[in-house]
């Protein structure tokens, strides 16, 4: 019979996943990767507030590169796009979760439906992954940083204390993009939001470059069923546990 137990859920979570890890050296910065929709940007807010940590999404960046590119006409000009890249980080900063760009409030404008797509194609580039990818490292270790994106703790973040790997079915992702998309007022299909979501899955599992993918060392959470609460306190639950371990 199935245990619905939520405390049940986290610890089978954590023991299941039970990894050992002999790098030592670690950077105090908490690493959640997973595709689209899985949970990520949602649980990674709400999980630095509570543990003071700052909240840097690295898909944003990709989406505000790729909607910036796009609204400047150099969308496909390589050149133009490093360019654009070189010069970034002088004009894009982080603030309570929320990504600025020349000083201007860039949060709800890249998370409109067609930058997805965006964000997938210009996130192939090497310039564009070569130049973020130190970015989003220099500004990681600034600060005690919880990071979420695709490739944090396989390529940007390898040393991270704690990696997480949030992951859920297409259709339930599908199914949470729709109503996110149709609350803001979107006129939105479900069914073409889930072949958006499974072409990207394709795009970015089978991109040359920093492919989605699980680092060995990371917790898999299937959020397909859980609550965002559930979410949290299992991985909550698992830093406290290695912490208490290390004590040891």
């Amino acid at each position: 019979m199935k245990n619905n137990d939520p405390k049940s859920k986290i610890q089978n979570i954590i023991n299941t996943n039970t990894i050992t890890n002999t790098n030592t050296k670690k950077v105090n910065v908490i690493a959640i990767d997973g595709p689209s929709g899985a949970g990520k940007s949602t649980v990674s807010k709400i999980l630095a507030n509570k543990l003071g940590y700052e909240y840097i999404s690295t898909g944003a960046m990709y989406r505000l590169v790729g909607l910036i590119s796009d609204e400047m006409g150099i969308f496909n000009n390589n050149e133009k796009v490093k360019e654009l890249c070189e010069n970034i980080g002088e004009k894009i900063f982080f603030k309570n979760g929320r990504i600025y760009y020349k000083g201007e409030d860039y949060t709800e404008k890249i998370y409109e439906n067609r930058v997805s797509m965006l964000a997938s194609e210009i996130s192939k580039r090497k310039v564009v992954r070569s130049y973020l990818g130190k970015l989003q490292r220099e500004i990681g270790l600034k600060q005690p940083s919880i990071l979420e994106g695709r490739d944090i703790g396989t390529v940007i973040f390898p040393d991270a204390k704690y990696k997480f790997f949030l992951d859920a079915s297409p259709e339930k992702r599908a199914e949470r993009r729709y109503k996110e998309l149709k609350e803001k007022g979107e006129n939105v299909d479900y069914e073409k939001i889930l072949e958006e979501i499974i072409k990207r899955d394709k795009n970015d599992s089978e991109r040359e470059l920093a492919p989605l993918k699980k680092a060995d060392d990371a917790i898999y959470i299937d959020t397909s069923e859980m609550t965002i609460d559930e979410v949290i306190d299992t991985i909550i639950d698992y830093i406290k546990s290695e912490k208490h371990k290390n004590r040891n």
